[in-house]
């Protein structure tokens, strides 16, 4: 096992260990504040890629002849490939050290993300981009435990919050870009765009980013990690809210470019990609959702959060552009408002495997969006935009059920 080892001249600045004997850093540092920024710029390279192709799925599917919920799996296969990827990462973290293998995942995710834009054909589309999600899933297997391993607790709220931040802005830019540089130059373009958009972002991150200040615990065997989380109600309730909720955001973002190009709206793929920017409530979400956690548990904070998913389902069925834009909004948000909460739980429900939760969580998080999110691709294709919505809110209603069901049987987990 190795760990990162602190940069000469790192210790003893202010906001550092002082005499806690605690190696890591507080919300004074200048520690702190470039992992805050690295792990910014870890989840804008992340999810710029994961989801950008997401605007240009119907230009995708005319060009290759294929179907709406088919030209949801060059989203499924990425997320699919994530969902395998994070343990693999994780476990692979533990011998050479967080940062040295994060530093490798954004490399591998840059080089394998460019090469989307030559595949010649759908099926070597599809496989490309499950190879993108593997190297892709070093990053979010592994940020939150490299902030937990470089700043201290009470500040670890906020930095995860930074880091969610930086998955909001990147989903936001990835989309964006992609739809509006393929109006130039096609979807090709539009992946290529986003490639370069990532290459930055990692460069600044391979720049930024400290070591590690703790080294990662000596790893207990991957079965006996497994097994502790999984007979641990805590864990399972948050790995299923992950599942069901990232699952209800992908299935509407999927259909969504679908159902604004055909009447009665009829709008461009650049005009589509604008829809977008709603993303910025999901970064909003994710940065005050604290206190309404403080003042409501977390459980409370989740109804909430699910209730705005729910609401935000039901009001997109209007038929006018800024319904669907406030009802995405809404969809938005509530995912992002749940997920920083969910994230933030993870450390306190492992047990002996608590450095296997993150990655457990993400498998549920990547698992329900390449199912949901075929499935609600297939639903539009079947029903149309009621049928996707249909499955948003049953997903929504789950989470919350799940919710309440822990703690019906875990009052101290308020």
């Amino acid at each position: 096992m190795r760990a990162d080892p602190p940069p000469a001249g790192e210790s003893g600045e202010s906001g550092e260990t002082g005499g806690s004997g605690d190696p890591r850093v507080d919300e004074r540092s200048p520690v702190y504040r470039r992992a805050l920024i690295a792990l910014f710029f870890a989840g804008v390279a992340t999810f710029a890629q994961m989801y950008s192709p997401q605007a240009l799925l119907p230009e995708i599917a005319r060009d290759f002849g294929v179907s709406a919920g088919d030209a949801s799996w060059v989203i499924g296969a990425t997320t699919i490939g994530v969902a395998v990827g994070v343990v693999p990462w994780a476990r692979w973290s533990d011998r050479i050290g967080r940062a040295v293998a994060m530093r490798v995942a954004i490399t591998l995710a840059v080089v394998v993300g460019a090469s989307v834009a030559a595949a010649p054909g759908f099926e070597v589309l599809v496989a490309v981009r499950f190879v993108e999600g593997l190297a892709l899933a070093g990053l979010p297997a592994l940020a939150v435990m490299t902030l937990a391993e470089t700043v201290r607790p009470r500040a670890l709220a906020a930095a995860i919050g930074s880091y969610v931040a930086g998955t909001t802005i990147g989903g936001l830019s990835g989309r964006l870009l992609a739809g509006s540089a393929s109006e130039v130059w096609g979807w090709r373009g539009g992946v290529l765009a986003v490639a370069l958009l990532a290459l930055v972002s990692a460069v600044v991150f391979l720049l930024v980013l400290p070591a590690t200040r703790v080294p990662p615990a000596e790893p207990i065997p991957l079965w006996r990690g497994l097994a502790d989380n999984l007979r641990r109600p805590g864990v399972l309730a948050v790995v299923a809210q992950g599942f069901l909720l990232m699952g209800a955001m992908v299935a509407a973002y999927n259909a969504v470019a679908f159902r604004l190009q055909e009447p009665p709206f009829e709008l461009s793929v650049a005009q589509v990609s604008w829809i977008y920017l709603v993303y910025l409530a999901g970064a909003v979400a994710s940065a005050q959702v604290w206190r309404v956690t403080r003042r409501l548990g977390s459980t409370g904070a989740l109804t909430i959060c699910v209730a705005a998913l729910a609401a935000g389902a039901a009001i997109s069925l209007v038929q006018a552009v800024p319904a669907v834009v406030a009802g995405m909004a809404l969809i938005t948000a509530g995912f992002f408002g749940a997920h920083a909460v969910t994230n933030g739980l993870l450390s306190s429900r492992g047990g002996s495997g608590r450095s296997l939760t993150p990655s457990l969580y993400n498998w549920g998080l990547y698992a329900g969006s390449s199912v949901l999110g075929w499935a609600g691709g297939a639903a539009f294709a079947a029903i149309g935009w009621p049928g996707t919505t249909g499955l948003v809110i049953l997903a929504a209603v789950l989470a919350a059920v799940v919710a309440w069901c822990y703690e019906a049987r875990h009052p101290d987990a308020r």
